[in-house]
């Protein structure tokens, strides 16, 4: 069983060592974190962990949450070695999704990946994304130059200005 948790400050080193283990599946897509205290403190960070209390599998990410009339954010997310291609990312982004929908009552999440990161497009296309476009020079990926990305959202059509 596999549960979303808010990361604590206690997960510095974990967290370091995941993304130390990870090198090779994240390249060239992402780097890791230049300051991970600030990663852990971002308001909006999620871990995806087995429910036990094992390690984290993968985490997300919940950034650009604009309310008004637009109720949107947009969404990263990233798997660690080795839990890759295990299944268990796409129950993390229908957690995500809950939390999104659900829990923090937004209309719309965007996804923008990198042309050519399979893996990722596969995950967001089978959570309910559609592909809107492309962005040119979207993104600087880990200060290492700009990116073009896909962008990729889903709307939540039981949206109501008054949560349940």
């Amino acid at each position: 069983m596999l549960v979303l948790r808010k990361p604590v400050e206690d997960d510095l080193d974990a967290i370091v060592d995941c993304y130390k283990r990870s090198t090779q599946i994240h390249k060239p897509w992402t780097y890791p974190p230049a300051d991970v205290a600030a990663y852990l403190a971002e308001e909006y960070r999620y871990f995806l962990c087995q429910r036990n209390g094992g390690d984290s599998v993968g985490t997300f990410n919940l950034s650009g949450l604009v309310r008004g009339r637009f109720q949107s954010g947009y969404l990263a997310y990233e798997v660690f070695s080795p839990q890759q291609n295990k299944g268990y990312m796409p129950t993390g982004i229908k957690l995500v999704l809950n939390e999104v929908f659900n829990c923090l009552n937004l209309h719309r999440l965007e996804a923008n990946i990198q042309p050519g990161n399979e893996y990722l497009i596969k995950l967001a296309s089978g959570a309910g994304f559609i592909k809107e476009g492309y962005s040119k020079d979207y993104f600087n990926i880990g200060g290492h130059g700009w990116k073009d990305h896909e962008r990729w959202a889903v709307v939540n059509s039981q949206w109501s200005s008054t949560p349940s």
